[in-house]
């Protein structure tokens, strides 16, 4: 941790260099000098490396963290006294043990086989354990930024309607026993479906019979690469179309804050306009989402005050701040040009994720056998909605 700190202070001092230099070189016309563009963009990557590493480290004690604690829990009292409640279905011991037997293709007998039926879904596969779903959703959390933001909620068939209010009633002055005029709220509903994603994963036969390979870890850490990565694709950028609506969606999407003057470049002023285009009951937690080349062009942006925009984070496991809300990014945020919606501020609890209960695994042992090698067919049904697009505000470059 002592090296994480550290390393957060030299970011932040190297940070507070390239400010410092930006000011002593820039000429009477506001420009630099291809020397000095080149030295002040030495000191910016500096800044993104040094970032790059403590998010590693920071990775990396979560990792430790996780494998240090115990494996057992601890008794606390009379052994007698305890009475721990037998868990039954995918949440038992025994599911766990024959799920990953049958993963492995080992020791399936028929008692396996009958263990695994309270699992079985209707494409042939196997439900995971209870334990292994809890861990493939941290696992998508962390490679997936926008379901970390999102609220998440449950769903085991069907569609999800969701009640939101359309318009609202206001209050009225009314004279001394005057009447009181109706304005009451009208509602609607926002229907969330579950959409189906898959990815083939495979294995040499060879690590399979090694019981030092760890499947479990190993799965897991795939099925989160590809399906968060598509995941936050969809959640950012899908049309709805066989795949969840994104929070850039044209319509049902979030609402455009302000339309920048430029078509790759913005300025502090139109920063400002975003922020408070933005209501103040959703500003409170709200957070700025954008691409990487965005941040670098954000970097340079000051106050009328003087004071750069932007802010490193002087806190282990905390963001960067501009105009003290956190800032995320995503490469699935489109990048600064002609009539793209360049940076995401708002509310992301209003994006709701309907995950549907039940992650499938199916082991594909005769496909690949003439290599050697055995597939594992991951699926899961998901959906996302932005419930209230006026949670969330957009700036757009200007048109070419």
């Amino acid at each position: 941790m002592n090296k994480i700190l550290e390393l957060r202070e030299k970011r932040a001092k190297t940070w507070d260099a390239a400010k410092a230099f930006l000011d002593t070189k820039r000429g009477s016309d506001g420009l630099l000098s291809a020397e000095d563009v080149a030295a002040y963009e030495k000191m910016e990557a500096d800044v993104v490396n040094l970032g790059k590493e403590i998010d590693r480290l920071e990775r990396q004690a979560a990792l430790d963290a996780e494998l240090n604690k115990p494996v057992n829990t601890p008794i606390t009292g009379k052994p007698a006294a305890v009475s721990a409640e037998e868990k039954t279905g995918r949440a038992s011991a025994e599911y766990r043990k024959s799920f990953w037997n049958a993963m492995r293709a080992k020791n399936l007998s028929m008692d396996v086989a009958g263990a695994l039926q309270v699992g079985t879904d209707s494409e042939g596969g196997y439900l995971v354990p209870d334990e292994f779903e809890r861990t493939l959703i941290e696992a998508l959390e962390e490679e997936n930024i926008l379901r970390s933001l999102a609220h998440v909620i449950q769903t085991s068939s069907g569609d999800r309607k969701i009640p939101v209010v359309a318009t609202k009633g206001t209050a009225s002055w009314v004279d001394e026993e005057g009447a009181i005029p109706e304005s009451g709220d009208s509602f609607g509903q926002v229907t969330i479906g579950a959409y189906k994603l898959g990815t083939m994963i495979k294995v040499s036969e060879e690590l399979l019979s090694d019981s030092v390979f760890d499947l479990e870890a190993y799965i897991s850490r795939e099925f989160a690469r590809r399906i968060g990565s598509k995941e936050e694709e969809a959640f950012f950028t899908g049309d709805g179309t066989g795949k969840p609506l994104g929070v850039l969606a044209e319509t049902g999407g979030a609402e455009i804050g302000v339309t920048a003057n430029a078509a790759a470049t913005f300025t502090a002023d139109e920063i400002f306009d975003l922020f408070y285009s933005l209501k103040a009951p959703y500003r409170r937690s709200a957070v700025f989402v954008m691409n990487d080349a965005t941040v670098k062009a954000l970097r340079k942006l000051k106050d009328n005050n003087g004071q750069y925009l932007w802010q490193p984070s002087l806190t282990a496991g905390a963001p960067d701040t501009l105009l003290n809300r956190p800032v995320y990014t995503s490469a699935f945020m489109p990048v600064l040009e002609a009539g793209a919606k360049s940076i995401l501020f708002g509310d992301l609890s209003y994006y709701w994720v309907a995950d549907r209960q039940g992650r499938s695994f199916r082991r594909l042992g005769e496909l690949f056998a003439p290599t050697g090698q055995v597939g594992f067919l991951a699926t899961q049904r998901v959906d996302g909605k932005l419930i209230l697009p006026e949670a969330g505000k957009v700036m757009q470059q200007k048109s070419a």
